[in-house]
């Protein structure tokens, strides 16, 4: 990898996403060299994925490059690489580019979709983890309002415009508000030789509710904006299969679609060599302790979603959302410190800030410590949120702008099928 070996100790990290773009931060300027891994040459921010998806942004407005964030930091080394295995025995990282050794390592490659073991699901649904799923999920969207346009199939055609999402999280209910905002404002506008009133969101819930992360009044308001936007909401529904064109369920529902999106879950991305029943625990999470120290090992840290800190307050784990992951990356990075100097390393301590989701125009719910509240206000504290949040100025002056004049002009300027993306779809 031509990465030179120097007197300082070697801190090797696996993602550049929060947790380890956070912690390589942390490390600037210290007598340590940091090797960051990722197979992206840049950092996603993940919680507007959706705007991409739905063409409210554009893709290099959310990604950043991860050489232009380190650029200043002395010691620092990125390679493009995808990690393969760890040799906890040897101390080595293998990739698809070459052996590393470490001396410390620390694994913030993040999660990916959950499919619960369903091959069918995971075959013909679409996800929205990575840049080019959004993109790929965008221009299928656009492609299929084209395709009933052609077709005189009038089932057809009502599946060509039918959605499909599965699981009301923050990511799917807000992109069932964003698709009904298009059904609503865009559509009309692009296709007036198309009925688009037919266009139907479904949104599929297993539970009782949705946004259950968040309090009943936030869920109970989440709703009543979806349904006002025309949104359809089907709770206690468990999807059993979708073969491309039919979507089953554990009841006697079912629904005829071309874009039948997967937002149920996540699971942790692990690596061989920490992928053993001795690692890891529900949600495929590598359990840590309370200094993100993988079991049985003081040199070997997680961080991030693939992370398990189980805790009173959290059984099961820290949710996997941006700010655990932000907080532990900073943590870890004085405790690494600590640890090289041989001084007592301080337990994680995580700072729950709250959580929001957005349902469109002027419709957002904010649950804080001790505030929670709904509406136009929350939908200003969910846009400054996310605006300071993102990497990069330039980032945040487009991405501003752009929902400045999305909001002014009632437009998404970006739905544009710019590599194409088709699934067949013809039902008997």
């Amino acid at each position: 990898m031509n990465i030179p070996r120097t007197s300082y100790p070697r801190i090797v990290i696996i993602g550049g996403g929060f947790a380890g773009i956070s912690l390589a931060k942390k490390l600037s300027k210290q007598e340590v060299q940091v090797v960051l891994l990722d197979k992206h040459n840049y950092h996603t921010f993940q919680p507007l994925l959706y705007q991409v998806s739905t063409g409210g942004l554009e893709p290099d407005s959310i990604a950043y490059p991860i050489r232009k964030i380190l650029k200043h930091f002395t010691n620092f080394h990125f390679r493009l690489a995808n990690v393969t295995e760890i040799k906890t025995e040897t101390n080595e990282v293998v990739t698809d580019i070459g052996v590393l050794k470490f001396d410390y390592l620390v694994i913030a490659s993040g999660s990916k979709t959950n499919y619960f073991g369903n091959s069918d699901i995971e075959k013909h649904s679409m996800a929205m983890k990575t840049i080019p799923q959004s993109l790929n999920l965008r221009s299928l969207i656009l492609e299929n309002f084209e395709d009933a346009l052609l077709t005189s199939d009038l089932n057809e055609r009502n599946a060509l415009m039918n959605f499909v999402i599965v699981g009301a999280g923050p990511t799917g209910v807000e992109l069932a508000g964003a698709l009904a905002e298009i059904k609503k404002g865009i559509l009309p506008k692009d296709y007036p030789d198309l009925d688009t009133r037919s266009v139907q969101i479904n949104l599929i819930q297993s539970g009782e509710r949705i946004l259950k992360e968040m309090s009943e009044n936030a869920s109970k308001k989440a709703e009543d904006f979806l349904e006002k936007l025309g949104v359809n909401i089907w709770k206690n529904v468990r999807v059993t299969n979708y073969d491309g064109k039919t979507v089953t369920t554990n009841t006697d529902i079912i629904f005829e679609t071309a874009t039948f999106i997967w937002a149920a879950g996540v699971k942790g991305a692990i690596i061989k060599g920490i992928d053993g029943s001795d690692y890891i625990t529900k949600g495929n999470r590598i359990v840590v302790n309370k200094f993100n120290q993988v079991k049985g090992f003081n040199h070997i840290f997680a961080i991030g979603d693939v992370a398990c800190m189980e805790s009173e307050q959290f059984p099961v784990g820290l949710p996997m959302m941006a700010q655990p992951a932000i907080q532990q990356g900073q943590h870890l990075g004085g405790n690494l410190l600590q640890l090289i100097e041989q001084k007592p390393m301080m337990p994680f301590m995580y700072k729950d800030k709250g959580a929001m989701a957005t349902i469109g125009r002027n419709k957002a719910v904010v649950d804080l410590k001790h505030f929670k509240f709904q509406g136009v206000f929350a939908w200003y504290v969910w846009m400054f949120v996310h605006l300071f949040f993102l990497i990069g100025f330039r980032n945040r002056v487009v991405v501003f702008i752009n929902w400045v004049y999305n909001y002014i002009r009632f437009d998404r300027e970006a739905r544009l099928i710019i590599r194409p993306f088709k699934k067949k779809f013809k039902p008997e």
